[in-house]
C-alpha cells in the first residue's frame, strides 16, 4: 500500500524515534508498504519517521542506481533499530534532497564511512561498515530516526534563502507525483 509521505514541518519529523521489537505488529507489511511508497516517490530510501511513525527503522533500495554503476546492483535492505557506532574518514560535501522536502536540493557534509550496527527485516543483527554513497544514503536515513533533517547540516545564509520554499512545505503548498501530507491544509 502507498502511504502518504510527510511534509517537513510535520511534528514527528524532529522526534527521536524509539526501538521495536521482533513482534511489532505487521512489521513485514509496513516493511513492504514503505519499499512500495519509496518506489513510487522514485525515492531510493525512506525512514519511518516520512510515513507518520516514530520507529527506528528505515529502508534503502539503490538498485535504480545500478544502471549507471553496477556496484549499487542488489543493495536493497530495512534497517530496524539502527545504531551508527562510527563515523570516520574524510568529510565530503555532496547534493542531497529528501522526499519530506521536495523541491530542495542542498549541498551536505557528512563522513565518508561508517560503521553501523542493525537488525534486518527477520531481526537478525548486523554490524557493517559502509563508505561513500552507501555511507551517505544511510547517515541521511538515520538522521530522520534522529529527529533531523539534512536541512539542519546546511549554512545559516542558505537556510534563510529556501525560509520561503519551507514555509510554502508546511502549508502544503507544493507539487509532487507522490501523496503528501503536510500540516495546514491546501488554501
Amino acid at each position: 500500500m502507498i502511504l502518504p509521505i510527510y511534509l517537513y514541518g510535520q511534528p514527528v519529523l524532529r522526534k527521536i524515534a524509539h526501538n521495536i521489537e521482533k513482534d511489532y505488529p505487521n512489521l513485514n507489511e509496513l516493511i513492504q508498504n514503505m519499499f512500495e511508497t519509496m518506489y513510487n516517490a522514485d525515492g531510493v530510501g525512506l525512514a519511518a519517521p516520512q510515513i507518520g511513525l516514530d520507529i527506528r527503522l528505515f529502508v534503502i533500495d539503490l538498485e535504480p542506481l545500478a544502471e549507471d554503476n553496477e556496484k549499487y546492483h542488489g543493495f536493497k535492505k530495512a534497517f530496524i533499530n539502527a545504531e551508527i557506532l562510527e563515523r570516520t574518514g574524510e568529510i565530503t560535501s555532496v547534493q542531497e534532497g529528501c522526499l519530506s522536502i521536495p523541491g530542495i536540493n542542498e549541498s551536505v557534509q557528512r563522513e565518508e564511512t561508517i560503521r553501523i550496527k542493525y537488525f534486518d527485516e527477520n531481526f537478525v543483527e548486523h554490524e557493517e561498515v559502509y563508505s561513500d554513497f552507501f555511507a551517505r544514503c544511510i547517515q541521511h536515513e538515520y538522521d530522520h530516526i534522529e529527529g533531523k533533517l539534512f536541512i539542519d547540516k546546511i549554512s545559516g545564509i542558505r537556510k534563510q534563502l529556501i525560509k520561503s520554499k519551507l514555509n510554502n512545505l508546511i502549508k502544503g503548498r507544493v507539487n509532487c507525483s507522490y501523496r503528501t501530507k503536510a500540516i495546514q491544509n491546501k488554501p
